[in-house]
């Protein structure tokens, strides 16, 4: 008797195997019934064999849920290579398929109650229904009026239910049950835009993505300036295949921060607004179940999502389009850690349809692709309007502090006068700071004592609008301190500076401004990035100062100056991408300036100005940079030319975590593969967090499966304690 593996829905890892019944059409990802003890409990199939090797008898499936299997056979494949490609098992892959909204029973479909005219009664009845029953005669003109039927709950609900039974009751009128969507644009009006002409550059890149969509040969990175036009040809690349009948996936990097790409979208294709669907954590999970059900049935053509959207249940799928490729957000941070741009174009392979990445920065991974012939280079040079690139002016800080007399002085006098004078003509500004909260942490000048987490080792952030120190890996917050508590001196002082400190600064420099402040603390309500930025189009806000939600994908053309206000932020930490990472995020908000009819400017404070991330990013200049970082990679035999992968360990007791990493390091290296290089277990950077001590080291490698398979192996072998987690991530992306 053949029998299936099926995978327990709920938050344990249980697998089980059952014997299939006689005449029951079971098949890979098809949910079924299955006794579980003594109750009934649903799960998936993540497989089936035609006889289970045991010596003991297997109870059978009770029943199948979906006759259909949920997860089509090219997912299914693009699951197994993640669970051989990341070191995941199968049943976490599966929760990654299918969505727990999707496999959850208390998940359906929201349906509502309507009231239909049946047979209209003639004038003689309604007459006398107006003198016998008036609130049935109301009824049935409300019916009338309104096309011949309205929801029950619009009629009055409860309060009517006895009227309309009576008209049911004599034919008048019939109740059907009827599905309702949830939708996450619920209120949203979208106007339909018309396709923009095409500049000469952007004519040649399109006639190639086209090319690609007839017959997909390789997937393309288009590498276009900011303002380029880039999402114009996404959308006439999505309109292409929607017009031949495919399906388009859009992948974004954080959907919630480029509210604004999203609307160009639903604009687009206002005229089928019902084929668009949107799959983002910020959706409910009725939402999310009933987006998901559109896409499995063929009812959304296009997808819109961030980086889980990957395995959106499309079929015929046209284009799959990567904005902002280079993002880190497209990397997942629990397991199965798969990197969504590359499941895109793992899936793009699969489904035999073009891929398209785009980025005015790609990440070195996809440009050393394009070197290689890997991945077809397309380019943008010029801005979509014509215009300049802004001009970009570094300051050096330690010029202004010994200018103050070392006093700290977070806007320089360039960027201060630069601003009075845009603010005068009636232009607007943006100010970017990577960091939120008022000080960076509060320290003694007399002993030197810094508040940190008691969980995680990390001072404490200071938050003027809340009164706390709070930490921002865990949450954690204590109240704020008068004296030291280390050796009671009053003198305790903040240090540092976030978006918070230097919007009271700015409401004192520029009391006349309309200011707003866009980071994770001032946007928590549901909507509320959406509606300042809104505003902000509108001209309603002058200044905008943000963490980089604000550094990407938004176009307003009234911006002529964009100040950085601490470029070294993040340049200084031990990876060995971080300076990649500065020159991306510098180069992405600049691009927010001189988008319009109006140059732009931009202003960048640092306190190391010769950085190659900053100069190559002052000229605009990514080429020159990709050469230099690709050279030094090489050299040093990091990604892209070998994949990394980090091997840690975490426990809430030190030694042991060090121990069992240092445990592992051994076994490692006693049978290390050729061409894999393995580095010493270290402290994490991070060296403590949520209470829990943590020890990593790194593994280089030609082979990412040699790589994934040895660890696996050794893995598999070397059972942790019980207070030990060891977390394998391939293809890292931060250490």
């Amino acid at each position: 008797m053949p029998a299936a593996r099926v995978l327990i829905d709920g938050p344990s890892e249980l697998v089980f195997d059952y014997a299939i019944p006689e005449g029951m059409a079971a098949v890979t990802g098809c949910r079924v019934k299955v006794p579980l003890r003594n109750k009934s409990s649903t799960g998936t199939i993540l497989d089936i064999t035609e006889k289970m090797p045991t010596k003991f008898s297997l109870r059978p499936l009770d029943a199948l849920i979906d006759p259909e299997p949920l997860i089509t056979p090219k997912l299914m494949e693009l699951g197994k290579w993640i669970a051989d490609y990341y070191g995941a098992p199968m049943e976490q892959v599966m929760r990654s398929l299918l969505p727990e909204a999707v496999r959850q029973e208390s998940h359906s479909e929201k349906t509502r109650k309507v009231v239909c005219i049946d047979t209209k009664p003639d004038d003689e009845t309604l007459e006398k229904l107006s003198k016998r029953a008036p609130r049935q005669h109301l009824i049935l003109a409300l019916l009338d009026s309104a096309g011949g039927q309205m929801a029950l709950a619009d009629l009055g609900g409860g309060s009517v239910a006895a009227s309309v039974k009576s008209l049911a009751k004599n034919g008048y009128v019939k109740v059907i049950e009827e599905a309702v969507r949830r939708d996450p644009d619920q209120g949203e009006e979208f106007i339909e835009d018309k396709p923009l002409k095409l500049n000469p550059g952007q004519e040649v890149a399109m006639q190639e993505v086209l090319k690609q969509i007839k017959q997909p040969e390789k997937p393309m990175l288009m590498h276009g300036v900011t303002g380029s036009g880039k999402t114009e040809i996404y959308l006439q690349a999505a309109q292409y295949c929607i017009d031949a009948g495919k399906s388009v996936l859009v992948l974004l990097p954080e959907i919630s921060l480029t509210p604004q790409t999203v609307q160009r979208f639903k604009s687009r294709f206002a005229s089928i607004q019902d084929q668009v669907a949107v799959l983002h954590s910020h959706l409910s999970q009725g939402e999310r179940f009933d987006e998901w059900h559109r896409i499995r049935s063929g009812k959304a053509r296009v997808v819109i999502g961030a980086r889980s959207a990957v395995f959106a249940p499309l079929t015929e799928v046209g284009i799959i389009i990567v904005d902002e490729e280079h993002e880190n957000s497209y990397k997942q941070e629990t397991s199965p850690r798969y990197h969504g741009r590359d499941l895109a174009v793992l899936r793009g392979h699969l489904e035999k349809c073009a891929v398209l990445l785009g980025s005015a920065t790609p990440s070195l991974e996809s440009f050393q692709n394009t070197q290689s012939g890997k991945y077809q280079l397309l380019k943008l040079e010029e801005r979509a309007d014509g215009q300049s690139l802004p001009i970009i002016r570094v300051i050096d800080m330690r010029v202004e502090g010994r200018k103050h007399k070392g006093a700290p002085n977070i806007l320089s006098d360039p960027l201060r006068g630069h601003m009075e004078k845009k603010l005068a003509e009636g232009e607007q500004v943006i100010l970017f700071l990577n960091r939120r909260g008022f000080a960076r942490s509060l320290q003694c000048g007399d002993c030197g004592h810094v508040c940190e987490c008691r969980h995680c080792a990390l001072p404490l952030t200071y938050h003027r609008k809340e009164e706390r120190l709070i930490c921002h890996i865990c949450g954690h917050q204590a109240i704020t301190p008068k004296k030291c508590p280390e050796c009671g001196d009053p003198g305790i002082r903040f240090q540092g500076y976030g978006t918070e400190q230097v919007e009271g600064i700015l409401k004192k420099v520029f009391p006349q401004a309309r200011l707003a402040r866009i980071d994770a603390d001032s946007m928590r309500r549901k909507n509320a990035l959406k509606d300042t930025l809104r505003a902000f189009h509108q001209r309603k806000i002058d200044i905008i100062i943000g963490t980089q939600m604000i550094a990407k994908g938004l176009h307003f053309p009234n911006v002529t100056l964009v100040g950085v206000l601490n470029a070294d932020l993040g340049l200084h930490i031990p990876d060995f991408r971080a300076g990649e990472r500065t020159f991306q995020l510098l180069t992405q908000v600049a691009g927010r300036a001189g988008r319009g009819e109006l140059e732009g400017e931009v202003i960048v404070q640092t306190y190391t100005p010769h950085s190659p991330s900053i100069q190559y990013a002052r000229h605009h200049d990514f080429p020159g940079y990709a050469e230099q970082e690709l050279d030094f990679r090489k050299q040093f035999g990091y990604p892209p030319f070998t994949h990394c992968a980090v091997l840690g360990t975490r426990s809430g007791h030190e030694r042991r975590a060090e121990f069992t990493l240092q445990n592992l390091h051994k076994r490692l290296a006693s049978d290390l593969p050729k061409g894999m290089k393995l580095g010493d277990p270290l402290p994490s950077p991070l060296t403590k967090a949520h209470g829990q001590f943590r020890f990593q080291m790194m593994i280089l490698g030609a082979s990412a499966r040699q790589l994934s398979r040895h660890v696996r192996a050794i893995l598999d072998q070397t059972p942790a304690p019980e207070d030990v987690t060891v977390v394998f991530d391939m293809d890292a992306m931060g250490f």
